[in-house]
């Protein structure tokens, strides 16, 4: 009652009444830390995120330095709305009681959206032209303000992700470990990989631009959980929406997607970029992050306890599969991960 009570307190304060009898609804949580109250109802109500006191600064996974001394939300929710980006309303913070009130954007996610299949190609047209016109204005856009621009996706942090995937995805899944010549290569390998993917050039990017990470308000894409945004490669974001774990594409409409993330780039930057070598890009990144997904689904499932993301490994190692079928160099790799982890054999 004690919590029912500081949420609509938080609501009057951000909209100047009182609401004493609005309902308060816990929503459906993913894998952060931070929860979610719908305060009233449709279409008078309200959102108020909750965030513990040692979690509201840092991100939920790895990175380097010292915690930001703004919240991460706030801090890059600011950079996007000056590129124009459609996020949700901010009405209230009040750091010391950990609680923020935004808008309410409904329950209609991008992933929700797709279900009915009627409109699969328009959507996901429209959210590959949001990502690369995003994308565009933010590298002509930088801002050393924004934390996005102060942390990056480095040879350090890809070789992490990736033995976050030989921690769990390999060792923990399967119970057995790889003798120490197998470690041996499996760290050159994964340090190899993460060199090649640290040396593109790097831009904005949200990290988790996926199916559930996209709502819809009345006709209207709203980009939300990008407090971990940093500077990553062009494709990173495409991987997370095209080789999304909860939703699977078939190549030839990712091949589509690529083409028109392509040609709407080139369209607002007047850059020219090769589709070959792109796609041949992406399909290593698909690799990394695909191999770091299913290993983190399962780190969340036997540390913090929630094997709602299980059900979601079968279709990253898929991807990770039609990774390596594209890149045949790391027909090695995929021989030694396929002993411990089937599902990735060729």
């Amino acid at each position: 009652m004690e919590l029912e009570a500081a949420l609509r307190d938080q609501v009057g304060q951000a909209m100047g009444r009182p609401v004493p009898n609005a309902p308060i609804t816990k929503l459906k949580g993913e894998a952060s830390s931070r929860s979610y109250y719908r305060v009233g109802a449709p279409p008078e109500s309200w959102v108020v995120m909750v965030m513990p006191p040692d979690s509201t600064k840092k991100s939920d996974e790895a990175t380097k330095g010292e915690p930001p001394k703004e919240l991460p939300f706030i801090n890059v929710h600011r950079y996007l709305e000056k590129l124009g980006v459609r996020v949700p309303r901010i009405l209230r913070y009040d750091e010391p009681a950990g609680m923020m009130v935004i808008e309410d954007l409904s329950d209609i996610t991008f992933e929700s959206a797709l279900e009915g299949g009627k409109h699969h190609e328009a959507l996901y047209t429209r959210a590959v032209d949001l990502l690369a016109r995003l994308r565009a204005a933010a590298e002509k856009a930088e801002d050393p303000d924004c934390l996005a621009f102060t942390r990056a996706f480095d040879e350090d942090l890809y070789d992490w992700e990736l033995h976050h995937f030989r921690e769990w995805g390999l060792e923990a899944w399967s119970g057995k470990k790889p003798t120490d010549a197998e470690r041996a290569e499996l760290d050159a390998t994964f340090r190899d990989i993460a060199r090649q993917l640290a040396a593109a050039p790097r831009g904005f990017t949200h990290r988790d631009y996926q199916s559930r990470n996209i709502m819809m308000k009345e006709g209207e894409l709203v980009v939300i959980d990008f407090q971990d945004a940093l500077q990553g490669p062009r494709q990173y974001d495409l991987v997370a929406l095209l080789r999304d774990s909860y939703v699977e594409l078939d190549r030839d409409f990712v091949d589509a997607m690529l083409d028109r993330y392509i040609a709407t780039f080139q369209e607002v930057s007047g850059e020219r970029i090769d589709a070959a070598s792109f796609k041949a890009f992406f399909d290593l990144l698909t690799i990394q992050r695909k191999l770091k997904d299913a290993g983190r689904f399962e780190f969340i499932n036997r540390v913090k306890g929630n094997p709602g993301f299980l059900v979601s490994i079968p279709a990253s190692l898929r991807y990770v599969r039609d990774g390596f079928a594209r890149r045949p160099e790391l027909r090695k790799l995929q021989d030694l991960v396929a002993k411990y982890v089937p599902e990735l054999a060729a």
